[in-house]
């Protein structure tokens, strides 16, 4: 018999392909912030790079949930349960670091024109990672102990 099946790795996969997506375009937008101002002779904020990462974490989440599903050694029957909770988790996940990554993309460029805002930009991204956070604590305390 196998024990703790679990997701088949889907929390974390699709967490992590919406990390991969948000880290991407956020990326792309820092780039070009900094292409902007090293073509205008000014200093190119290093600080973009939070705006750029802030994705990251939704696949810790994913393993997190991953590993909490598997831990629940829930019986054979359950397995279609566990890979559909899974899948639906890490699409949260993953859409909540994808739309991480685009308002990153924003307040990279944002930051880069003005100077100014960082806190309130933050503050944006911080509120996008709840929503990851939610799913991921929801799901936890949902399964059986």
């Amino acid at each position: 018999m196998v024990a703790g099946l679990g997701d088949m790795g889907l929390s974390l996969s699709m967490a992590a392909i919406g990390s991969a997506l948000g880290t991407g375009i956020a990326g792309m937008a820092a780039i070009g912030a900094w292409k902007r101002a090293f073509l205008q002779n000014k200093m190119a904020p290093f600080i973009l790079i939070a705006f750029v990462g802030a994705p990251l974490s939704q696949t810790i989440y994913g393993m997190i949930l991953r590993n909490s599903i598997q831990a629940a050694n829930m019986p054979p029957e359950s397995y279609t349960f566990q890979i559909i909770l899974g899948l639906g988790a890490g699409l949260a996940l993953g859409f909540s670091a994808w739309m991480q990554g685009k308002a990153g993309a924003s307040a990279a460029d944002a930051l880069a024109e003005t100077g100014k805002g960082f806190g309130n930009y933050i503050m944006v991204l911080g509120v996008v990672e709840t929503v990851a956070l939610f799913v991921m604590v929801f799901i936890m305390t949902a399964l059986p102990k």
